[in-house]
């Protein structure tokens, strides 16, 4: 068939491997493996015997780049047959993430994507199997691995083998390796999302903000209360600039699930307020260096949760808090998802449930109610 960019994307893998070839560069094919891998190939006269050949993935080459590779390679005449010594190695892991992986994935990540999966590169997936060939790398590997970070980072393990898998994924379909050594392996279950501050430990809370607000801790106290107040992530929150606040609105550029509109109450813009404006991009700016962001000092959040009586609570509990007690308080879920910048309402209903106490006490209130009626 007449091989285009888009019926190249539209082939699907079948039980076996197979191949379609360009009608219009002779010798030139794209390989389907079963796994969904698609490579290009080339058959090649190597001596007088044909030679099959891979050019790549098709996801970092066009099929126009294709075609001149095919064309440059048969006008250079025959080509020796590689002997087993002279064959191309497989890559070492570190070389196929720094060099094809990068290139084709790296940049189609958001650039908090780019980061995190910068961090577990550099930290975990680097250290453990940088220096491995790619099809050296086999389940077992991948096993030992994650349970050894499982036991003291359990989150941070699951979010590490995503990024192992995609890179593994992408060794797949570049031919590098036959089978996906992440695959099948379980991420760790985590718990129900269950912790939200209750009316009386907001007002501990507010109240032991106060007191360290005194004590010289008002930016860092000010950052608690408007992930308190507004719902934001944390990162949300820290690296806010002063661009990002328009009108009473948080006009975030950057997000999890991408740039959106935070509105604020009244309560939050005050905070901002009083947020002085030097020579700082950035509204809670580095003591040590302006044009950085200030990140939340965990010496001070374990001070004030141990102050408040509440030392199981996470800064992220308060993103949780903020949602259950919107829907605690009538608000319509679709609305809080918005508020929180969900993207689906599916994720909101976890805080349904938490509204289970205000129902249970308009039952009992209901239920008196028609006794009274009833008695009369």
């Amino acid at each position: 068939m007449k091989l285009t960019d888009a019926a190249v994307a539209r082939l699907r893998h079948r039980e076996r491997e197979y191949t379609v070839w360009d009608s219009r560069a002779l010798g030139l094919g794209v390989r389907v493996r079963p796994t969904g891998g698609r490579n290009w190939v080339l058959l090649l006269d190597a001596g007088g015997r044909t030679k099959r050949v891979s050019l790549g993935p098709v996801a970092v080459k066009s099929v126009d780049e294709a075609r001149r590779e095919c064309h440059a390679r048969q006008a250079a005449g025959p080509q020796p047959e590689k002997t087993a010594a002279a064959a191309d190695p497989v890559p070492l892991f570190r070389d196929f993430v720094a060099g094809p992986w990068k290139q084709a994935h790296f940049a189609r990540y958001k650039p908090s994507g780019r980061n995190t999966a910068s961090g577990f590169l550099r930290r975990q997936l680097l250290p453990a199997f940088g220096a491995k060939p790619l099809d050296r790398i086999t389940p077992a590997h991948v096993r030992n691995w994650f349970d050894r970070y499982s036991r003291t980072a359990p989150g941070g393990a699951n979010r590490g083998l995503d990024v192992l898998r995609q890179i593994m994924n992408f060794a797949t379909a570049c031919g590098h390796v036959e089978a996906n050594p992440a695959e099948g392996i379980r991420r760790n279950r985590r718990p129900a999302l269950t912790r939200f501050l209750s009316r009386e430990e907001i007002a501990r809370l507010h109240g032991v903000l106060d007191a360290q607000t005194r004590k010289g801790s008002r930016q860092q106290a000010d950052i608690v209360r408007l992930l308190l107040l507004t719902g934001c992530r944390k990162s949300e929150i820290t690296g806010l600039s002063w661009s990002e606040v328009h009108d009473g609105m948080l006009a975030l550029a950057d997000s999890k699930t991408g740039p959106r509109t935070v509105p604020l109450n009244t309560q939050a813009r005050a905070i901002l307020g009083r947020q002085p404006q030097g020579g700082s991009p950035f509204v809670f700016p580095s003591p040590l260096d302006p044009a950085r962001p200030r990140y939340p000092d965990l010496r001070f959040w374990y001070r004030v949760r141990c102050e408040a009586g509440i030392e199981d609570v996470r800064l992220h509990d308060l993103r949780h808090t903020m949602a259950s007690h919107a829907v605690m308080n009538g608000v319509p879920v679709p609305v809080v998802s918005r508020l929180l910048g969900h993207s689906n309402v599916q994720m909101t209903m976890r805080y349904a449930h938490l509204a289970d106490r205000d129902i249970e006490a308009a039952a009992e209130r209901v239920g008196r109610a028609m006794s009274a009626i009833m008695e009369n």
